[in-house]
């Protein structure tokens, strides 16, 4: 009897396919090469359960795991060849590592004969991604692959999300055998906090013992809560307390914009209210947020007479930036419900009176810096200014439900975290941690791919675009009809731009940037291109791409030396703002 005969005999490669279908995973992007082929040639046998998205480079192919992570909550799955495919990963690895997103690249290596040969494309990719990855793995004994998959969507999806990479000899994709699918995870140092992990009754205690004495209360929200889906949690406990919101960048749509207890965004670009107001609160809840730099500033004089509380699901991102008087090491959910169950019980002692002067005196603050008054109309400026586009995307928005946003890095990042609207969790979707330019045009393809019945509009800098502008032919091969390109066109990387005009000199050192005629790069991709240079032409075009059926790119060419503000400059406190040019 042949090996054949047996009906449970597998590739390797077949294996990695039906772990892939037991995971939940339905939608794959990659480029296939030498060392990842035979995963491909069994691929096709189970195209009807697995779709892979060709793209055009395998970092587009990772920040569209990321996307699909982003959109989904779900783990986004990316594909590359040894060598130079694994090395073109490390980018969107890296950025799914900084902003906790769950993703498992898979990479072909060569056959383990030859490891450490210096073989042709042969680069030691587990060796590389150690800083980056959670874990990774590589592969040469084909009966490790049921639990190495298993263990590695394991890893990827729990406690604090982050990439994963599996790499796999292609001796061991090709080889047969049986697998063994009851096999065990074999992780005994790993122990994450989950929903599940018991919380602490005396840090409870402690931390509403704080919250009911404060009387200049915030709560600083971060991508934590949004993970973690406790939005409504935090809405609960805000309106029982009275307690106001701060949302970092990442956090943005944990609580309605419009909320009266929601204050805007803090940090490097935030809103002076909101800064002032971190420096005059006595406690500080921080939920689900790492105490980035871009939030606090110089660290050391971040919000200086707060008691801290961090609930944070990572154990070392407790008290590693900032002093933390009550540490609480959890998934967000059960600990918001915790302490608003405690602090119903004992709500005499909430302080409403000193809560309602608190809040009063933020709005004031707010009402005395007017938050958008950087961004009005000064004479000899181009017809089109940055904002009068984030304008006419907030009209369009503001009674649909029907969109999320995906940004990129730089101006236009932080111009629409300011001033568009957000209202809803997971409509905000961008490169926070490791600032990646080019991230949004794939990272949106990602999204719109598991999320068909919305439509993802990108936000990129002419830059960025330029980065990974190549995605538009995946877009068109596709088929996609629901992906919307607004190209803040300033002919400069505009954020580096900005720096050296404010604290160079003016000094214009590599930034001038030039790039094609990007509604005539689409028409070349199939996709509809317009360009728009006045403010008066914006909300037309903007509402004639979203009634066109099928993506867009708008070339929006705005004034080139539009600035943003408010910012701290670097090494300074958050208290200390530019408000105006």
């Amino acid at each position: 009897m042949s090996r054949d005969a047996n009906p449970s005999m597998r590739t390797g490669a077949q294996i990695m396919c039906e772990a892939l279908i037991r995971e939940g995973v339905s939608v794959m992007f990659g480029i296939p090469g030498g060392c990842i082929m035979p995963f491909y040639h069994a691929m096709y046998e189970y195209r009807s359960s697995l779709r892979h998205v060709l793209c055009r480079h395998e970092q587009g192919a990772g920040h569209a795991a990321e996307g699909y992570a982003r959109a989904t909550g779900q783990v986004g799955v990316c594909i590359g060849t040894s060598g130079p495919g694994a090395t073109n990963l490390i980018t969107p690895i890296a950025d799914a590592w900084m902003d906790g997103t769950p993703l498992v690249a898979i990479t072909g290596q060569v056959p383990s004969s030859l490891l450490g040969t210096d073989a042709f494309q042969e680069t030691d990719i587990t060796g590389i991604t150690v800083p980056i990855t959670k874990h990774n793995f590589l592969v040469s004994d084909p009966r490790e692959l049921t639990r190495v998959f298993r263990e590695a969507f394991h890893i990827a999806r729990t406690g604090r999300p982050g990439p994963v990479l599996i790499d796999i000899t292609k001796d061991a994709q090709l080889a047969r055998l049986v697998p063994d699918w009851d096999v065990a995870m074999d992780l005994p140092g790993y122990h994450p906090a989950s929903r599940k992990s018991a919380v602490l009754p005396t840090a409870i205690a402690e931390a509403v013992r704080l919250l009911q004495e404060a009387e200049r209360p915030l709560i600083l929200a971060g991508n934590g809560v949004i993970q973690g889906a406790a939005t409504n949690e935090l809405r609960a406990l805000a309106e029982q307390t009275g307690i106001p919101v701060v949302t970092t960048l990442q956090g943005l749509g944990a609580m309605p914009h419009d909320h009266p207890l929601t204050l805007g965004m803090p940090g490097m670009h935030g809103w002076v209210h909101v800064n002032k107001a971190i420096q005059l609160c006595d406690v500080l809840l921080n939920v689900g947020t790492r105490f980035d730099d871009r939030v606090t500033g110089k660290a050391s004089t971040f919000a200086p007479h707060a008691k801290v509380i961090h609930i944070d699901i990572d154990a070392a991102e407790i008290g590693k930036l900032v002093h933390t008087d009550v540490g609480i090491v959890s998934d967000c959910k059960p600990v918001l419900e915790a302490i608003a169950s405690a602090m119903l019980a004992g709500s005499t002692a909430t302080r409403t009176t000193t809560r309602t002067a608190w809040c009063d005196s933020i709005a004031a603050m707010r009402d005395k810096h007017q938050p958008r008054q950087a961004y009005a109309r000064r004479e000899r400026t181009a017809p089109l200014m940055p904002h009068d586009v984030f304008d006419a995307m907030n009209a369009a928005f503001r009674h649909r439900q029907d969109w999320r946003v995906v940004t990129d890095v730089g101006q236009h990042q932080m111009w629409a975290a300011q001033l568009l609207d957000w209202s809803r969790p997971r409509t905000h979707i961008t490169s926070g941690g490791a600032g990646t330019m080019g991230f949004s045009l794939p990272a949106a393809m990602g999204a719109a791919i598991a999320d068909p019945e919305r439509t993802m509009w990108v936000v990129v800098g002419d830059g960025g675009f330029q980065m990974t502008a190549c995605e538009l032919a995946t877009i068109a091969q596709e088929g996609l009809t629901n992906v919307k390109v607004a190209v803040i066109n300033n002919g400069y990387p505009g954020m580096v731009r900005q720096w050296q005009q404010l604290f160079e000199g003016r000094r214009y050192s590599g930034t001038p940037l030039t790039g094609p005629d990007f509604a005539k790069l689409a028409d070349a991709h199939g996709i509809r291109g317009m360009t728009v240079d006045s403010a008066d032409d914006a909300p037309a075009a903007i509402a004639a791409a979203w009634a066109h059926d099928g993506c867009v790119v708008i070339d929006f060419r705005v004034e080139r030396e539009a600035n943003v503000f408010p910012m701290v400059p670097a090494g300074r406190a958050i208290g200390e703002m530019l408000v105006a040019e």
